[in-house]
């Protein structure tokens, strides 16, 4: 009996030559994975950091807003930021169509957004490719 379960422990610590290196791989492939998705959330999420907001016509705004996000490339930078009402309802989105990787944090502006008469107050928020929504937003009083 003695003999089995030494030839057992021996079978397990003496593993031929092939089997490590296959799980040697295994865990470099799962390492090399671990290390690519948390360098892809690095940047973290998009925050508005700015928002100036005026009348341009009858229940019509203007808005210039400053978003901050540590753009990494075309894999993951902010990629829009929303007027959104106090119910949920997005009343202007302004579409970002590339990186700004090197322009940090900057200012992009929306026209033409219609908010009712009846709200008095709208949130600003940003959203990167990434992440999604999540950063930090800015809540603007609207001028009447």
């Amino acid at each position: 009996m003695k003999q089995a379960i030494y030839a057992s422990i021996n079978t397990r610590f003496n593993q031929p030559a092939a089997g490590t290196a296959r799980r040697l791989f295994i865990f470099v492939c799962m390492l090399t994975s671990a290390l690519i998705a948390a360098a892809s959330a690095c940047a973290g999420e998009a925050d508005v950091v700015d928002v100036a907001v005026r009348m341009t016509g009858q229940n019509t705004y203007s808005f210039d807003v400053s978003v901050s996000h540590a753009d990494e490339g075309w894999q993951h930078y902010a990629d829009k930021w929303d007027v959104v009402a106090p119910d949920g309802k997005v009343l202007g989105t302004r579409t970002l169509y590339h990186p700004h990787e090197n322009e940090q944090p900057f200012t992009r502006s929306l026209s033409g957004v219609k908010i009712p008469a009846s709200i008095n107050a709208v949130t600003i928020r940003a959203h990167d490719s990434v992440h999604g929504y999540g950063g930090k937003t800015t809540i603007v009083a609207v001028p009447r």
